[in-house]
């Protein structure tokens, strides 16, 4: 017997785990902005070259911003690969990035900004890239946040406990997604 579409797409909406942003929420009386994300290090849903994933140097990939919204004090970028078969895997964790900061450089240390590195789901500081199991091709997001606060620095602060923090100072976001396979 053949499944109807539409019976696929609730299986899917009640198994699929949202972006990180979902439960963020915005200060009383603003709407978030959307910001572009772009990269001359690879194109939007295109692969990304295997020097910013495991297979090569495994250095982070350039991010370019779009102008941030009115009264942007921070950034915060946090990459994941939803694909990944146990769950969402957390590829990068990076926060209280200067609100002037409108391009990462490919490899860049977010100290050096003055931003602080999270700890990422390989239980790493840093960024560690797209290392999907071999013959699988996975999608990674790139996402970047604008807030109206820095965040207090917590040691060895994980993506959940970033997203907690952020929440209630939303201003704007963006998102980056390429694709990676062996």
């Amino acid at each position: 017997m053949k499944t109807p579409l539409s019976a696929l797409a609730l299986v899917c909406l009640a198994s699929c785990r949202p972006a990180p942003s979902a439960s963020l929420a915005t200060p009383p009386g603003v709407v978030a902005r959307r910001i572009a994300v772009t990269s001359r290090s690879f194109s939007a849903n295109g692969p990304i070259p295997v020097d910013y994933t495991c297979d090569g140097a495994d250095r982070s990939p350039n991010l370019t911003l779009s102008a941030l919204p009115p009264g942007t004090r921070s950034l915060a970028v946090i990459a994941d690969d939803p694909d990944a078969p146990g769950g969402d895997i957390v590829h990068w964790v990076a926060y209280n990035l200067p609100a002037d900061t409108m391009s990462l450089a490919e490899g860049k240390d977010v100290t050096e900004l003055g931003g602080i590195t999270g700890i990422n789901g390989f239980g790493r500081p840093g960024y560690s890239g797209p290392c999907p199991p071999k013959f699988e091709e996975h999608s990674y997001m790139f996402h970047v946040y604008a807030l109206d606060v820095t965040l207090p620095p917590r040691a060895n602060a994980t993506s959940d406990d970033l997203q907690a923090a952020m929440n209630g100072h939303l201003l704007g976001e963006g998102a980056l997604m390429g694709t990676f396979s062996h």
